[in-house]
């Protein structure tokens, strides 16, 4: 499992109620079915984080160093399509050879269709679909692999059905509405100074990755948070430019150095806001890196500080440490983010910084 060992990939969640003493018999009488039960209808449930197939949920199987660990399992039966076009072709064929018709009717292909499903179906394996998760025993917080906002509300849905409480993605608009912030009374940020009246992004996430790009390279790239320290701040590249908050007028720079592009620029000078990029976080001698999706707060192959040599319990606690600190900074900078562009004395300040900043960063030709 992918919290165990190599990057993460994940979206963290708020656990609305913190975990009862009778969850884990909640989340066995949700488990997933034996595969032997599996029709055509896909069926879902929940695993422990040992594999995907063990279905035998306890409270020594579902906690692991001191965390619930547990894996949404979805199971269902498909048939490749090729194959699947293949039998019907030949169905047909052979109907027409038998008829001596030169065309068959819609009613008759739609019956060799549900003729070959069923004669196939049966026979396929089943796939697996798995959404690990982590969760806080005594806290709030869950760390779940479910980063589209399909996913992730299939995730809170099931959980919700398990547990009684569904988790809350921590999104932009959602991570603001915990300091009492709503982003929808902001008023539209243009950060260009050459595109008063374009039809920029109006998304919380899209002017937070643009203002952490401008702190990275404008305000030393340092942000102190209490409690947790000093951290540095750094974008890189692929970057996702987007003009307006519903995807449309999207570019992405990949080759060469894309930060420093005259491409970047031009972007940003157009009214362009990041939605999509490559940060890292640093604290002393320790570097956490990922892809952010500005939308919806996904990370992407995150990659931990250096672990000792540990025995697997301890390894995993150390590396839980290691995400907790990254989340724990993230939204810690994301909170500083969301007080600046709420306070309406001090944002007009920023904004003007942000548009002297574009219109003189560097760029290379």
């Amino acid at each position: 499992m992918a919290f165990e060992s190599g990057s993460i990939s994940f979206r963290l969640f708020h656990m609305a109620q913190k975990m009862n003493d009778g969850a884990v018999q909640q989340f066995a009488k949700h488990a997933l079915p034996s595969l032997e039960a599996l029709g055509a209808d896909k069926m879902a449930g929940w695993v422990t984080g040992r594999h995907l197939l063990d279905r035998h949920v306890t409270e020594d199987t579902a906690h692991f160093g001191g965390y619930l660990r547990l894996t949404l399992v979805s199971a269902e039966r498909k048939i490749p399509s090729a194959l699947f076009r293949a039998e019907c072709k030949m169905e047909e064929l052979a109907q027409l050879a038998a008829s001596g018709y030169e065309r068959l009717s819609a009613r008759v292909r739609s019956e060799i269709r549900e003729s070959v499903t069923s004669r196939l179906l049966p026979k396929m394996p089943p796939q697996l679909k798995a959404q690990p998760f982590i969760a806080e025993v005594t806290g709030d917080r869950l760390w779940a692999s479910a980063l589209s906002d399909v996913q992730a509300e299939d995730f809170a849905q099931q959980f919700g059905r398990s547990a009684g409480s569904a988790p809350i993605p921590l999104t932009p608009e959602t991570a603001a509405a915990r300091r009492k912030i709503d982003v929808r009374q902001w008023d539209l940020a243009v950060f260009s100074p050459e595109a008063e009246g374009e039809p920029v992004s109006d998304r919380a996430g899209h002017d937070f990755l643009t203002w952490f790009w401008f702190i990275a390279e404008a305000r030393r790239g340092l942000v102190t948070l209490p409690e947790i320290g000093e951290f540095g701040l750094l974008i890189e590249g692929p970057l996702t430019f987007v003009m307006e908050g519903g995807g449309a007028h999207e570019i992405v720079l990949r080759k060469g150095e894309p930060r420093v592009s005259a491409e970047a620029k031009a972007a940003l000078l157009a009214g362009k806001k990041l939605k999509r990029a490559k940060i890292t976080l640093a604290r002393g001698d320790e570097m956490w890196s990922c892809g952010l999706d500005g939308d919806n707060f996904a990370f992407r192959g995150l990659k931990l500080p250096q672990t000792e040599q540990l025995d697997a319990v301890s390894r995993f606690q150390d590396r839980m440490r290691l995400l907790e600190t990254f989340t724990d900074a993230f939204y810690g900078i994301f909170d500083q983010f969301a007080a600046e562009r709420n306070d309406a004395a001090r944002w007009p300040d920023t904004l003007k910084e942000i548009r002297k900043w574009i219109a003189g960063r560097y760029s290379r030709h």
